[in-house]
């Protein structure tokens, strides 16, 4: 037998003809492999100068910095402009060589420390487009009052106060200093609350859209502005009980600061807008004057002099950097006061993958929260655990993960206490039922238990614009998170079912945590939204009080003498330089500089995205609670 060589299935069976070598001329190549060479050697070259600025150069210069001394006689410059963060939150690489903002709590911080420097004679802030709720000008207001009992002052001084609908949101704030000073061509404006909302139930109808929504219950009206032309009377209900308890805490706390009584004031915002000389005579600014004329004043006042160098006047985030040091290396620290301060500020997912983009909204990451909060309860230093909570909720499960990783926490000995910012609702309060003790201020928004679920309906639309969807499928709910078609009866079968579990589990684990009984905490859910005041009154909440009350609550527990002997650890830890380095690597340089060049387009984009986000899962939002008032 002929002995046959093993060819591959598709061999070619022709022998190939030989032909005579041609001299080939390689330039294109060769140069090709010189260009990717250099890239590389480029390309360790930027790396190398990258490590050597973020490990030894910005180190250097941060020491320097620190060194830098202060003058012995100053006044802290103070810019309110755009939002104040509860957490630094960095969009790329790029900001990470950016001095990130200042917090809420290392402002308040700073306020207090600079009350107690004697160098320190008073703070000039300026307004600009600021951005402040009223649970943040009610912890800053706090700081001011302790900054002013020390004898030094606190003047204001903007071109026109409350632009853009943020107007008694700003003034709640501008009402803590003792002199209120603006251009005389300026305006005040403070007119009042206002809950809106366009409702698309025609527009949709219209255009061949279906909103296919199911809620638990009949308070949780998340998407009822899809489904509906007008406010249903619980949504009217709960709005409307809202802004009076709000007027209510406003015209409780403002006035006083500026010497009306509350008549008075429910009066100035029932005119709403007033011209400068209108503000003074009614008391709302002190001063209808120029900011030179004030920069005067202020070194006359502090040096004799009004003429004075502006060496006087130091950036209160220069300031911030000697003070905040202060803090950390404090003699006053004790080792037995240990305490991890957690945020969970943003909507509740899952991860935090793919946030941010075109400014969009911050993310409470569970896989982020929940490990952190099992680090500090295997910490045996740690004896509090303090959440910051600032949320409208959105995953049950995520907040289910962070919830398990507090229940674990208190198993092993430690005591958890929740401090709500401007919104704790829905899954914002999920993650909150198991506290010891939970704070909120007069003007928090929180409760929302309650879930709502669905999707949107595209088949008649694709139908109108000549889109045929088809395919082949198995199992016979195969399709229910189609957007071509609405549920089918046991698609939404199967989707009620798995809201109703949701909804039991939520009224049960806010029965557990409150103490109270399942059908007293369903008398108090069913998706009603409340502000903080009245969330204490029912039991959702102990106290009222911010960040800095739930502090010192936790230094009395500890036994220490203030919020200033503790030992305070932010978790989840923020990332290394190191770590940057590689977010750098993955691309993220990129994404940061586009953000920063083309920061107004990208919000729209965000929000579209954001909208995408919520059809495509919509079980991330059925916890969740997006209510704003302006």
């Amino acid at each position: 037998m002929k002995n046959f060589k093993h060819r591959p299935l598709f061999a070619q069976n022709l022998p190939k003809e030989v032909t005579k070598p041609k001299i080939e001329w390689k330039i294109l190549p060769v140069v090709w492999l010189a260009l990717k060479r250099m890239a590389t050697v480029l390309g360790f070259f930027v790396l190398l100068q990258l490590f050597i600025t973020v490990f030894i150069i910005i180190p250097v210069f941060m020491t320097t910095a620190d060194i830098t001394p202060m003058p012995e006689k100053m006044v802290l410059y103070l810019e309110f402009d755009g939002a104040i963060n509860e957490i630094n939150t960095t969009q790329g690489f790029a900001d990470a060589f950016d001095t990130p903002p200042l917090t809420l709590r290392e402002m308040v911080d700073v306020i207090h420390f600079a009350g107690t420097d004697s160098r320190v004679k008073g703070i000039f802030a300026r307004m600009k487009n600021a951005q402040i709720s009223l649970t943040q000008a009610y912890e800053l207001n706090q700081a001011l009052e302790d900054f002013k009992s020390k004898g030094k002052f606190a003047h204001i001084y903007a071109s026109s106060y409350g632009q853009a609908a943020q107007g008694l949101g700003n003034y709640a704030l501008i009402a803590g200093f003792d002199e209120i000073w603006m251009q005389p061509m300026g305006t005040v404006s403070i007119t009042g609350l206002n809950a809106e909302m366009p409702f698309l139930g025609k527009t949709l109808d219209r255009i061949g859209v279906e909103p296919n929504f199911f809620q638990r219950k009949e308070y949780k009206n998340l998407y009822e502005n899809l489904t509906e032309t007008k406010m249903s009377r619980e949504s009217r209900e709960t709005i409307s009980r809202l802004i009076t308890d709000i007027r209510n805490d406003i015209l409780t706390t403002i006035p006083p600061r500026i010497g009306v009584d509350a008549a008075q004031f429910d009066g100035l915002v029932n005119q709403g807008l007033f011209t400068a000389e209108e503000a003074k005579q009614a008391g709302l600014i002190t001063h209808a004057d120029y900011a030179d004329i004030l920069v005067e004043n202020i070194k006359e006042a502090v040096t004799g002099n009004r003429n004075a160098d502006d060496d006087i006047f130091v950036m209160f985030d220069d300031y911030a950097a000697e003070a905040l040091e202060h803090f950390k290396a404090s003699e006053l620290l004790q080792d037995d006061a240990k305490v991890a301060l957690i945020y969970a500020v943003g909507t509740i997912l899952r991860s935090d993958e793919g946030s941010g983009f075109g400014g969009g909204p911050t993310v409470a990451a569970a896989e982020d929260i929940a490990p952190a909060i099992l680090d500090a309860a295997d910490d045996d230093d740690v004896r509090v655990i303090i959440m910051r909570v600032d949320s409208p909720g959105g995953s049950p499960v995520a907040s289910e993960s962070i919830l398990r990783a507090i229940e674990r926490a208190k198993r092993k000995g430690k005591k958890v206490i929740v401090t709500m910012g401007a919104t704790a609702a829905s899954g914002g309060y999920w993650i909150s039922a198991y506290a010891d003790q939970i704070f909120v201020m007069p003007s928090t928004i929180t409760g929302s238990i309650g879930v709502v679920g669905g999707k949107i309906a595209l088949g008649e639309l694709f139908e109108n614009i000549g889109v045929n969807w088809d395919g082949v499928t198995w199992g016979r709910n195969a399709g229910m998170w189609s957007l071509d078609s609405t549920f089918s009866k046991s698609e939404a079968e199967r989707v009620n079912t798995m809201l109703d579990a949701v909804y039991d589990g939520f009224i049960a684990r806010v029965a557990k945590g409150r103490g109270m009984s399942s059908q007293a905490v369903d008398a108090i859910a069913g998706g009603r939204v409340w502000t903080g005041a009245r969330a204490v009154e029912i039991g959702l909440a102990d106290q009222i009080g911010g960040l800095n009350d739930a502090l010192d609550y936790t230094a009395k527990e500890l036994g220490v003498q203030s919020r200033y002997n503790l030992h305070i650890d932010v978790l989840p830890k923020p990332k290394t330089p190191f770590e940057k380095l590689i977010e750098l690597v993955e691309g993220q340089a990129m994404l940061g500089q586009v953000v920063k060049k083309n920061q107004g387009v990208l919000d729209a984009i965000g929000s579209f995205s954001d909208m995408v986000h919520i059809a495509r899962n919509p079980n991330d939002f059925m916890v969740f609670e997006e209510l704003h008032l302006r």
